[in-house]
Order: C-alpha cells, then sequence, then structure tokens
C-alpha cells in the first residue's frame, strides 16, 4: 500500500547549525520499509489461516478489515496524539505499538486462537496508523525544502521494494509441507512476527535517542476561518477515490494466492503463487519510479485517467479470460496502482488552503477501504466464484477513473471565480 505523502510546505524545520541529517534520513526510510514489509506479509496470513482455521474467503479476510479498520479508529485519535506529545516520541510510540501488537502473534499461536490473532493485527494497524501522520513530515524535513519530494519518493521507493521482498520471504517461513497439523500450521508464524516484534522495539529505542529536527507545522495566513475541508466537494469525492484505490489495491493482493491456486488458473501452489503476489508489489515499485519522472511532465489528473482505465481493462480481461492471460492481467494492475495515491491526494487537497491538514487526515481515515473491499469480494468469492468477485475491483477503479475526468474540480474555487468575474467561462 502507498503511503501519505504530506506536502513539504506544510511544516517548518528548527535546523542547527551544520547539522548532519544523514543518520536520521537513514532511519526515516528505514521505517518507510518496515511499513511496507508488514503490511504486505498480510497476503500471506489470509491463505495460512484460512487453510489453519478452515475458514471461507470472507471469513479469511478478516485479516485485512481488522487491519485496515485500525485506521479508520485510529487515524483522528493519532492526530491528537501527536499534537500531544509530538513527532520525535510519537514515531517512537507507534513503533512500541506496533512491537507490542506483533508480540501478540506468540501466545495466539500457542492457543491457536483466531480471534486473538485478529486483534494482533488491529493493534499493529493502530501502530501503524500513528507512524503515518508522524513520518512524512520528517522525512520531507531531513534537508532542504526543494529536495523533499525526492526524499519522499525515496521513501516511496523502499516503501514498495519492501512490498515485493515481503510476500516471498513470508511464504518460505510461514507456508509449510502440505498435510502439516494445525500445531505446526499455527507455529510457523512465530518466528517471522517474533524478528519483526524485536526489530519494531529496537527501532522504538533507537528513535528515542537518535536527533531529530523540531517540527512547526504551519498554517495558511490567507485561508478562510470558517467552515470546513468537507464543504469542499473535490474533497469528499477524492475521499471515496482513495478509499476504492486502497482497497481494490488490497483485494488484489488478498485474493491473488486463492485465485491462482484454482484449476483454471493452473493450480498454484501457495509458494508458487506468493511469487506472483511479489511481482504484483514489485510492478507498483517500478510503476513508482516511472511516475517519479512522468508526473513532472504530465498532469496528475491525466495520469490518474490513464492508468484508472488500463486497470479497469486488466481486470475486465481477467473477468473474462482464463490461464496465463488472466493472471498475467491481475498481476499487471499493480503497475497501473502505483501512482494512484500520489495523484488522488494532491488533486483532493488542492485549493483546501487552511482546511489541508483536516483534509489530509479525512483521506487517511479512508485507508479503511483496504478493510472493506476485500470483505466484499471475499463474500463474492464464496457466493460467485473467484473471477466474478473481481467485478468489485472494476467498480473501485471505474470511481477512479471518474474522479479523474470529473470529480477532481474544485467546484468551490470555480464558484468563487465566477463570483468575482461572471463573465469567465471556466
Amino acid at each position: 500500500m502507498a503511503i501519505e505523502v504530506k506536502r513539504p510546505d506544510s511544516v517548518t524545520v528548527v535546523q542547527h547549525a551544520k547539522r548532519n541529517y544523514t543518520i536520521p534520513l537513514i532511519l526515516m526510510v528505514s521505517l518507510y520499509f518496515g511499513i511496507g514489509f508488514i503490511t504486505s506479509l498480510n497476503d500471506i496470513l489470509v491463505q495460512h489461516f484460512k487453510d489453519l482455521f478452515n475458514l471461507s474467503n470472507k471469513g479469511a479476510l478478516l485479516v485485512q478489515f481488522c487491519f485496515f479498520f485500525a485506521y479508520f479508529v485510529m487515524s483522528v485519535p493519532s492526530g491528537w496524539i501527536i499534537g500531544r506529545i509530538g513527532y520525535k516520541k510519537g514515531i517512537s510510540l507507534s513503533l512500541a505499538v506496533m512491537g507490542l501488537g506483533l508480540l501478540l502473534f506468540l501466545p495466539a499461536s500457542m492457543i491457536i486462537f483466531y480471534p486473538l490473532f485478529l486483534f494482533a493485527l488491529f493493534v499493529v494497524g493502530s501502530g501503524l496508523a500513528l507512524l503515518q501522520v508522524a513520518i512524512n513530515p520528517y522525512l520531507g524535513s531531513l534537508g532542504p525544502p526543494e529536495t523533499a519530494a525526492s526524499r519522499i519518493n525515496l521513501g516511496g521507493f523502499f516503501n514498495s521494494l519492501a512490498t515485493t521482498i515481503a510476500p516471498k520471504l513470508g511464504a518460505v517461513f510461514i507456508f509449510i509441507a502440505a498435510g502439516a497439523t494445525a500445531v505446526q500450521l499455527a507455529r510457523s508464524v512465530r518466528t517471522p512476527y517474533l524478528i519483526l516484534a524485536v526489530c519494531a522495539f529496537a527501532m522504538s529505542a533507537l528513535v528515542a535517542f537518535v536527533h531529530l529536527p523540531d517540527v512547526i507545522e504551519q498554517g495558511d495566513k490567507n485561508s478562510q476561518s470558517e467552515g470546513s475541508a468537507w464543504r469542499f466537494s473535490h474533497l469528499r469525492l477524492g475521499a471515496l477515490a482513495i478509499f476504492f484505490y486502497v482497497g481494490a489495491e488490497v483485494a488484489i493482493g488478498s485474493i491473488l494466492i486463492s485465485f491462482l491456486g484454482q484449476p483454471s488458473m493452473g493450480n498454484l501452489s501457495h509458494k508458487e503463487a506468493a511469487t506472483y503476489v511479489s511481482y504484483y508489489w514489485g510492478g507498483a515499485g517500478i510503476g513508482r519510479l516511472i511516475g517519479f519522472f512522468a508526473l513532472q511532465r504530465i498532469r496528475a489528473q491525466r495520469a490518474l485517467a490513464f492508468v484508472s482505465l488500463i486497470a479497469s481493462l486488466l481486470v475486465l480481461i481477467t473477468l473474462l479470460a482464463h490461464g496465463h492471460i488472466a493472471m498475467w492481467a491481475i498481476v499487471s494492475c499493480g503497475l497501473f496502482n502505483s501512482i494512484m495515491w500520489p495523484c488522488i491526494f494532491p488533486l483532493s487537497l488542492e485549493g483546501l488552503g487552511r482546511f489541508t491538514s483536516q483534509g489530509s487526515g479525512i483521506l487517511v481515515t479512508m485507508v479503511v477501504g483496504g478493510a472493506v473491499i476485500p470483505e466484499i469480494q471475499g463474500f463474492l468469492a464464496d457466493r460467485f466464484g473467484y473471477q466474478p468477485s473481481f467485478v468489485i475491483v472494476l467498480v473501485c477503479y471505474l470511481y477512479i477513473l471518474f474522479f479523474a475526468l470529473k470529480g477532481h474540480r474544485n467546484l468551490n474555487a470555480v464558484g468563487a471565480t465566477n463570483a468575482l468575474s461572471p463573465g469567465v467561462i471556466q
């Protein structure tokens, strides 16, 4: 999953003379890597818990529901927490919360209790939500403002690199020999999640001792003092676009292993299918590198219209074809998912002025699409089969196409301009 890019001009950095921020920069980029790694491991857990607890697709996809629902619950409280304790302490606290959630996998695997696994994932998701709110201003501030976008793009690249590696590596640890007992299946998650818990606690302690710049949020003196971000129609439509984008991206990754294991798709084993999950997320990394250069020349709405149209066509092919054609069509969606977030986010915030921070919080909350859409697809897969279930993903991409073509327009700005200059046609 892509992560939030908070605009660099929304913060002021208190710099110390000749301060070298190389170590903090490495630390922040490594956190981007960690976010991607933990998030994409969920794709492995979905299939693993389906086997372990004999679950339906809908039941197994509660993994994603609990994880991403934490974003919906915690995004607003996270902003309040950061406001009270500051960004540095917020990052350290978020890592400690993540470590606690990851550590809960140990007792859950001992008593083999699915609800405890789900609670652990909710705790991990809560820590990640807090980390998302805190990390981006830091990465943008670790150097000159004119190179902030480059640093954020670097973080996004390492996030994508992690999502490429994690499914393949997770499959080695978690997917064990066929015919394994429930105890053996439950035990297989202990080692990777214990390692991740230790890393999270270690990073939390490291952040507490490493110098990080002081970050102060700025306001917009020229913006209006009344109203809220909700009055902007393009922000409301953009929030839905984020909801559908994250939902589609997570849904594809979550169901891919089960889908590729079907007879019509070649009966791939779990480990073989996990390789294609890595290809799916790897495509997003390649797309972000391409997008870094392309978006300097192509307007965001045009780029978004192009990738959402191609993604829609690829899902349509998946619905109608079989075998390698359907497989590569759905895997290729990762490439076109890559620039959706960095296009939707700024288009939704354009012209919000002093309501930009509030609008940003609303958009991050809509990451809850990663909880809802996979559950809908799981229900459809149980009821109608895997291929027909991709219709919900098609709906998601078609909505994003609508947002790119029409929904992104700031009607409030158009209305204000027309009120001042009635003769001007927008």
